[in-house]
């Protein structure tokens, strides 16, 4: 399907790729993983063509067709579903055609054609994906320049997921979802019988999905059988044997050399010195140790407090008087560990704004237990920061009178920002160190309750693993929101549910709540599964009026034949009275009555039970 041969791209004076090779067969799902800036993201651009190699090939087969998420909406004018409708672009075309003046012939192949590309089920398609993406019937004849810029993300990935393909490249496709949407995604996607390239730092979806991961390190593309714990694995125990190989090759190396250095210039042992020092050089150098870069989060340990953190007593919330959560009575114990669930736009940023003291009660009765101290994160607080100061100025800004630089820098480092980051303007920062320094902020004070909405959006896959050990570690509670199944997964023992206008306690577990909402999606409620229902209907109803035809023509035939009879009965009946021939020819025609009317009964029940099964169906 696709086959990369030495290929070499540079951006700049950096060499991304210098002689990498990749071979990707059909139907295999890949993960594809590495630092941040490494060239995952520049790898799919040169697949797709946006980007041209320095050298070598990139050979993708002639019944290819790899289709990826674009970056921006060229015209916002056009309205949701006619946006992911069009990105079949043959189809669109087709139709486009048909209001032209053609011939017969011609527009009897057009619509054999879009026949066969499915337009009759296609807006039933295009609507189960963008339902499933968490669009309401609602939104389908919104234009796009109505939705924000984290849902228009979510519709260019509805019409690539829509657009007919059999390659999907797929570069962070979870980042704008929440956890329904992308519970929704992961089983979209592990069902879909596509070659899927997918850039994920989500390990859960990597481990559901994938079959292979290709790790872009050294500017070189290697492939690792099985999921990404399986990669981890592997590669740790490459790293561990080039380690040992390294130490052995060194030991061999010091061993001669200490022959040399004794007997370099001693006439009877400089035959030997001179051999050990030819070995030493056939040797050559010692075999490279990879090692991945340490990352490690530490969260200060808070003062700690016995009693209940924060009591809700039938609460009400919202804003501008209008409530989105009611009847609100929860309790966070000071060593609780809970995930927030719920679709977004359900209330769980509102629920994290009342326990951290950002939104005030519209009613009911919130208690706080004294010398609590919480910390509050939050994605949009990142775009709050000051871009023209470091992080050094700001968290110096904020820390007590009298703080040392040594103290300063201890609570940055324990976020991963070393002196030089620390140093350097927050404008120039990455997304993920940004998130890094917002923690680094919120905690400065030694919280007894972190509060954290979306931590790990920008978050590479070794930071969210730095973050979860340190949740782990953390001797306070924690309020989690996040989409990263993993964390929840390993950091989380109680589930609440936001749903329905509430907050309260989830019974199951993490695999109950995907089971309910993959039950859900199945069931549907959307446009597209009414869509779905209305043509299954239509096909069940074309079936019984098959079935029905045959069965009405003899019934209308019996009636027919039965008025026919019972005139002549009434004609023998009267004509009894006149002649005694008659009473034979009664009887017959009483048999012949009796067999027909049952025969009518049949049928006519027949009829009643294929309409019942109508009824059914409805």
């Amino acid at each position: 399907m696709i086959e990369i041969k030495d290929l070499s791209f540079h951006f700049g004076l950096r060499t991304l790729f210098e002689g990498a090779n990749l071979l990707v067969s059909d139907g295999v799902k890949m993960g594809v993983v590495g630092l941040n800036g490494c060239g995952k993201s520049t790898l799919f651009k040169l697949i797709t063509g946006d980007l041209f190699p320095d050298g070598g090939k990139i050979e993708i087969s002639r019944d290819t067709h790899i289709v990826s998420v674009a970056q921006d909406i060229k015209d916002p004018s056009k309205k949701l579903l006619q946006y992911v409708l069009e990105a079949d672009q043959e189809m669109t075309r087709l139709q486009q055609k048909l209001t032209q003046d053609l011939s017969g012939e011609k527009l009897a192949e057009i619509y054999d054609r879009l026949d066969t590309l499915g337009v009759h089920s296609a807006q039933a398609r295009a609507s189960a994906i963008l339902s499933g993406l968490g669009f309401v019937n609602e939104d389908f004849e919104r234009p796009l320049k109505e939705f924000s810029g984290g849902w228009q993300v979510r519709a260019n990935l509805a019409a690539t997921l829509y657009a007919p393909s059999n390659c999907l490249l797929l570069d962070e496709p979870t980042n704008h979802l929440d956890l329904e949407t992308a519970t929704w995604l992961e089983n979209y996607l592990a069902k879909t019988d596509k070659t899927v390239l997918l850039i994920s730092h989500d390990r859960h979806i990597l481990n559901r999905l994938c079959d292979k991961i290709v790790h872009v390190e050294q500017a070189q593309l290697k492939v690792y059988n099985g999921n990404y714990d399986t990669y981890e694995r592997t590669r740790e125990a490459e790293q561990e044997g080039a380690r040992l190989a390294a130490a052995k090759h060194e030991r061999v190396v010091a061993h001669l050399q200490s022959f040399v250095d004794r007997f370099r210039y001693k006439a009877s042992k400089a035959k030997q010195a001179q051999s050990r020092i030819k070995m030493i050089e056939k040797l050559g150098e010692p075999p490279a140790v990879i090692k991945d870069p340490e990352v490690h989060f530490q969260f200060p340990s808070p003062s700690p407090l016995t009693q209940a953190l924060i009591t809700l007593e039938d609460a009400v919330a919202g804003y501008d008087d209008k409530p989105v959560l009611q009847n609100l009575t929860l309790r966070i114990e000071p060593d609780d560990r809970i995930a927030l669930l719920g679709a977004n736009g359900n209330g769980k940023s509102t629920l994290a704004k009342v326990l951290s003291h950002r939104l005030l009660l519209m009613s009911g009765r919130m208690t706080i237990a004294k010398k609590i101290k919480i910390a509050y994160f939050s994605q949009h607080q990142t775009e709050e920061l000051d871009v023209e100061k470091t992080p050094f100025e700001m968290l110096a800004g904020l820390m007590p009178p009298g703080s040392s630089e040594t103290q300063i820098r201890a609570q940055l480092g324990a976020f991963g920002l070393n002196k030089s980051k620390s140093d350097t303007l927050i404008g120039k920062l990455s997304g993920g160190e940004k998130s890094r320094l917002l923690l680094a902020l919120i905690t400065k004070d030694a919280p007894n309750l972190l509060i954290l909405d979306e931590p790990t959006n920008h978050l590479d896959i070794l930071s969210r693993q730095a973050l979860l050990e340190a949740l782990n570690h953390y001797e306070g509670a924690v309020v989690l929101i996040t989409h990263d199944l993993h964390v929840i997964e390993m950091a989380c023992d109680t589930l609440w549910l936001v749903k329905g206008g509430t907050c309260q306690i989830y019974r199951g577990d993490l695999e109950d709540y995907k089971a309910s909402l993959l039950k859900k999606n199945d069931k549907g409620g959307g446009a597209s599964d009414k869509e779905n229902s209305a043509e299954t209907r239509r096909k069940n109803a074309a079936q019984r009026r098959a079935e029905l035809a045959p069965l009405k023509k003899e019934i209308r035939e019996l009636d027919k034949k039965l008025e026919k009879l019972n005139h002549r009965k009434h004609e023998l009946e009267n004509a009894l009275l006149q002649r005694y021939d008659a009473d034979n020819e009664l009887a017959l025609l009483g048999d012949q009555i009796s067999n027909a009317e049952e025969r009518w009964l049949f049928l006519n029940q027949q009829c009643e039970d294929i309409l019942a099964g109508k009824e059914a169906d409805a």
